[in-house]
């Protein structure tokens, strides 16, 4: 299946035909390097898609939308790929109101309105709890997380949802895997696909292959009404903050290592690392040295 010659393809006999794609599209630019952007952003969900057999057994999908550039951007791409009938997924978008001082709850549900998605506002004071719980000087992020995923999971059962849809990018799958390595000491990142610990719910990441300069770039020009997060977005000193910084100053001096790095988590060899978990280091003889048939 050539992806990017048929998403080409369906892009422009799509516009052709109708101008625009679905409605949230409606004031996007219509400069070519927008819709060579757009184009890429597509192609690389497909091939997520496939990659990962993302569709496979799916019809209702819970749309995590946080209010930031990433969550918003993943539900436009869904829609639009939606519109052009290339993911026979019904979608529902939903906010975890967490409870953060002054935190405009007006703005999703008035744009989620607008632009015709079924979506649903949950609320639950994650916040005092994380606050409370997280000593001073220690960082928020872990504890704020797993609050939110157990509330989502929750919110995509009651919803009658296949998985829970999140807007991880190429960069978080990254940032995750390094601090693994420096500090979990292990090899692991975030999956693209993950099926729940009580094994009924998937976890996909369609845009496992998007770049976040990508993403902030489509955010821009889609003029996304983003809302700041303040609480681990408002912290200084992060663990992944330092590994973004890493991994940006590694593309500055060798431009297209990002991609290089995520092509290697495709390309696992447990006979050339050191988990004998993984591989029968003990079984490994040469040919001289096994036992003789007698």
């Amino acid at each position: 299946m050539n992806i990017a010659a048929d998403i080409v393809d369906e892009f422009e006999t799509a516009e052709a035909e109708e101008g625009i794609a679905h409605a949230l599209f409606a004031d996007a630019p219509r400069s070519v390097s927008f819709n060579k952007l757009r184009k890429r952003l597509l192609r690389q969900v497909r091939q997520a898609f496939e990659d990962f057999a993302m569709l496979k057994g799916q019809k209702r999908w819970l749309i995590g939308v946080s209010g930031g550039k990433d969550s918003y951007g993943l539900l436009a791409l869904l829609l639009d790929l939606q519109w052009r009938g290339l993911l026979p997924v019904e979608l529902v978008a939903c906010n975890l109101d967490q409870g953060q001082p002054n935190f405009p709850k007006h703005i999703l549900p008035e744009y989620l309105t607008r632009i015709g998605v079924k979506h649903r506002i949950e609320y639950r004071d994650t916040y005092s709890i994380v606050k409370e719980k997280v000593p001073a000087g220690g960082t928020y992020c872990s504890l704020c997380s797993r609050l939110r995923r157990g509330n989502l999971y929750r919110i995509a059962r009651e919803e009658g949802c296949d998985a829970l849809v999140l807007g991880h990018h190429r960069e978080d799958i990254l940032e995750t895997f390094f601090m693994n390595f420096f500090h979990g000491g292990r090899l692991a990142s975030m999956p693209a696909k993950l099926l729940n610990d009580e094994g009924n719910l998937m976890v996909l990441r369609p845009l496992a292959y998007c770049a976040e300069d990508d993403m902030a770039k489509f955010a821009a020009a889609m003029q996304f009404p983003i809302i700041p997060c303040d609480l681990c977005g408002s912290q200084d000193g992060l663990q992944r903050n330092a590994m973004k910084d890493m991994l940006a100053d590694i593309e500055r001096r060798m431009p297209g290592r990002k991609d290089t790095m995520l092509r290697a988590l495709a390309h696992v060899n447990p006979s050339h690392l050191l988990d004998p978990k993984l591989f029968d280091f003990a079984g490994l003889m040469a040919a001289d040295s096994a036992p003789q048939a007698e």
